[in-house]
């Protein structure tokens, strides 16, 4: 049985995504030399991650003389926004209020982190109430 297509990038190509959005356009080359303190991959295995990630939309590629140059496409804003809304729907059935719960009874802040949530929380109250 074949695996279905993820509606996100797998946990691999949002590594390589990450080094595209920090180096910017770069060639496979430059991006598995970023990733290997992380993980040690061939080249070919990060050559084919990244064809693979042509063929989804997450990255462009532009001959260079005798390489291709990618950069990523999918944003790291649109990134972050989706696979947070997935998992507030799938894990906390949509609700946000849930998952702000649990981030605070569960997550170690300390005081500037409390006072900036505050301050966020107090900012989009004014927001909502103009």
């Amino acid at each position: 049985m074949s695996r279905s297509v993820s509606r996100h990038p797998t946990e691999l190509e949002l590594e390589i995504l990450k080094v595209l959005w920090q180096l910017g356009p770069a060639t496979v080359r430059q991006v598995r030399d970023a990733l290997s303190p992380v993980r040690e991959l061939a080249y070919t295995t990060v050559m084919t991650m990244m064809t693979i990630m042509l063929g989804k939309g997450y990255v462009e590629r532009k001959k260079n003389g005798r390489s291709f140059i990618y950069e990523a496409v999918y944003r790291e804003q649109k990134a972050s926004r989706n696979l947070l809304q997935d998992i507030v729907d799938r894990v906390f059935g949509g609700s946000t209020k849930a998952v702000m719960q649990h981030l605070l009874e569960t997550a170690d802040l300390d005081e500037n982190e409390l006072k900036e949530i505050r301050s966020l929380i107090n900012r989009k109250s004014r927001e909502k109430s103009e």
